[in-house]
């Protein structure tokens, strides 16, 4: 498919944006252009697409999408390396991931080849809004939404695909220290048979209460259970987890359907694996958590996802109380793999897995 370019009457002067880019949080600061392509059941499908600038998007108050909530999105990176060429990490899997969403939520798919031409497209538009300090990177947004407008409970026959681009810092604020997980013992993030496995926002909107109550005892994210027995650990709000124990094995949660399947959690399962370890996905218990911790065989708990990347996590707290992982430090392990993924990441690593798409 074509995409027609429309011209920005005023893009970001050089200095502002530089200036911006200094700083840029987590999130919060813009590129300059976005990517739109439509969905017409009507009109043979995906048509008309456009990179063009950023802009405020117009909606019908009946969208369907303000009314039944037919919404996926995706996150990935855009990295600087070191020769001033441009990397993304795994983007194909970012594609499989969002059609695998769009099914489960009666969406259309979108062709994995378009969706990665237009994150070549607007990388290469908007390719000075690439951060050079060593944290940064363009954090990419695609999003689908049902456009249509109608009233009724079915699936819509228009949808819009968009994306934009975020330049960001650190998605902790101080970077990569240990973290405070709060547990959730009165909110559960998905059901068997739910919606836990796709990138939805309904997903991240149940999580919010709970993160509000986390971040009321003093913690930075929140860790759910799993809604049938609220025993078994399943994610944080936005990451997967590991568990590192004194007799070389890693356990993470196994992918049951309620807990969404993570491009770093994978690149990690392989990582660890080639460090010699023995990874095994299985269920792993809240009470054993504290008791592994407290007896000292679990030695590390890691956190990971796009934003974050790898984060040690220090210390859990929940209404039963609390207890601390290791030295409530960054561990050996943790500190390993995150190094060897960063380096990979940001072209620094010698990629042997084929994970980097050049740009």
């Amino acid at each position: 498919m074509d995409f027609a370019h429309i011209p920005h009457p005023a893009p970001v002067p050089g200095e502002t944006r530089q200036q911006a880019l200094l700083d840029p949080g987590f999130g919060k600061l813009f590129t300059d252009h976005m990517v739109v392509i439509d969905y017409d059941a009507d009109k043979g499908g995906w048509h008309q697409a456009t990179l063009g600038p950023r802009q405020p998007i117009s909606l019908d108050p009946a969208a369907a999408v303000l009314h039944y909530a037919q919404e996926i999105f995706e996150g990935m990176k855009a990295y600087k390396h070191g020769d001033d060429t441009l990397g993304l990490f795994r983007p194909e899997q970012n594609a499989r991931r969002f059609n695998a969403s769009a099914r489960r939520m009666a969406m259309p798919e979108l062709p994995e080849e378009l969706f990665l031409e237009s994150i070549r497209q607007l990388v290469a538009a908007d390719r000075d809004w690439v951060p050079s300090d060593p944290d940064g990177s363009l954090y990419l947004r695609p999003f689908m939404f049902a456009s249509e407008a109608f009233l009724g409970v079915r699936p819509a026959r228009q949808y819009k695909y968009i994306l934009i681009a975020s330049p960001v810092g650190p998605y902790f604020k101080g970077g990569a220290k240990p973290v405070k997980i709060w547990v959730s013992r009165n909110y559960t993030r998905a059901a068997p048979g739910g919606t836990g496995a796709a990138k939805t926002g309904g997903n991240y909107a149940a999580s919010l209460v709970p993160q509000a109550e986390g971040i009321e005892n003093g913690c930075d994210q929140v860790v759910f259970l799993d809604a049938v027995e609220k025993k078994w650990i399943e994610e944080l709000g936005g990451m997967n987890l590991f568990f590192v124990f004194n007799d070389g094995t890693v356990i993470t949660p196994p992918l049951t359907g309620t807990i969404l399947p993570g491009i770093t959690r994978d690149s990690l399962i392989q990582l660890l694996r080639e460090e010699g370890l023995n990874v095994r996905e299985e269920p792993y218990s809240i009470d054993q958590w504290r008791v592994d911790a407290t007896t000292g065989k679990l030695l590390e708990t890691m956190a990971c996802g796009t934003a974050a990347v790898v984060t040690p996590v220090g210390t859990v707290l929940g209404p039963d109380g609390d207890f601390t992982i290791g030295t409530g430090g960054t561990g050996q392990i943790t500190n390993k793999v995150r190094e060897k993924l960063v380096g990979i990441q940001k072209g620094a690593v010698n990629d042997t897995h084929g994970w980097v798409t050049k740009l």
